[in-house]
């Protein structure tokens, strides 16, 4: 039995990984900023399988007595906007440098770290350069470490395909920033889970860098025409230039979980596709599915009654 420690597991990604290291019959420790709110995760183990503990990335102290007996931990730590103290930099440079620097100090077998498909050092996006220099970071301090970078990933909870079909369900267009031309290559959640958790078994992963995406790519017009179709809604797609969009995100970044941030605007410029000599799921023995196999049976729920 192994002790696994996962950093950030209540989150979307996370329940899906603390699942499949449990059904493994792994002992779980979730390392999180509320533990009262992670509490729905203990029903995927069996009985005191599953132990929640307060995490702060600035305290070594607290990271070394969280980590301390690991044989894998695992950080899925990362924010989409800033807010308040939980900065780009707070978070994906400074907490993932604490959380390598200490886990080596440790000694512990295996690290896996989430990054982000696009991470870039010279990205305008700080969302993307932050990533990069946390990576950086975690190679400097734990250099056998394992790095995922995904593109957008889909799933019954995700924060993507969701949020415009909830917006479907209210606003009578859907914005299509620059045009709608970006690329992705969306990847399914449990492909995601999947690729962590044979990454902690393969010793040929170690020290390597994955990017992980599905089977197709689109354009962001083609996933929004994909998602009306699939929750049988017709709406205005509408050409959005970036400059607007900009200015729009720059309002709704005052709200308390905007919708929109300058930031995510800037990184609409560049596409979100695997590199093509890339390391890629594939290789980490997962076939990532369609999202066309999947989506439907989420999106569903969203359709008018009778649709």
């Amino acid at each position: 039995m192994r002790t696994v420690t996962i950093f950030g597991g209540s989150g979307f990604v996370g329940r899906y990984i603390v699942q499949k290291f449990a059904e493994n019959g792994d002992q779980i420790r979730i390392a999180v900023g509320n533990p009262l709110a992670a509490q729905f995760l203990k029903p995927l183990g069996e009985v005191g399988q599953i132990t929640l503990v307060q995490a702060s990335l600035s305290s070594l102290e607290n990271l070394s007595h969280i980590m301390q007996g690991s044989d894998v931990v695992i950080n899925l730590v990362g924010i989409l906007y800033e807010k308040g103290a939980q900065t780009f930099e707070r978070v994906h440079v400074e907490g993932a440098k604490n959380i390598a620097e200490i886990a080596s100090k440790l000694g512990v077998p295996i690290l896996l770290h989430m990054s982000a498909l696009g991470a870039n050092k010279d990205s305008h996006a700080r969302y993307a350069s932050s990533k990069a220099r946390g990576e950086e970071e975690v190679l400097k301090h734990f250099p056998e470490a394992t790095l995922f970078r995904p593109s957008v990933i889909f799933g019954r909870e995700d924060s993507f395909l969701n949020r415009f079909a909830q917006m479907a369900c209210l606003s009578p267009f859907l914005p299509l920033i620059g045009g709608g031309k970006t690329l992705f290559q969306p990847i399914y959640v449990g492909d995601v889970a999947e690729c962590f958790f044979n990454a902690s078994f393969l010793k040929e992963s170690r020290g390597k860098t994955y990017e992980l995406g599905g089977p197709s790519i689109y354009t962001f017009k083609e996933l929004m025409v994909y998602l009306l179709q699939t929750i049988h809604r017709k709406r205005l797609l509408l050409p959005l230039p970036f400059g607007l969009a900009k200015i729009m995100g720059a309002v709704a970044q005052l709200l308390p979980t905007p919708p929109l941030t300058p930031d995510q605007v800037e990184l609409l410029k560049t596409d979100n596709v695997l590199s093509p000599k890339s390391l890629k799921a594939e290789e980490l023995r997962v076939q990532p599915k369609a999202l066309e196999a999947i989506a439907p049976l989420f999106l569903a729920r969203i359709r008018p009654r009778g649709g």
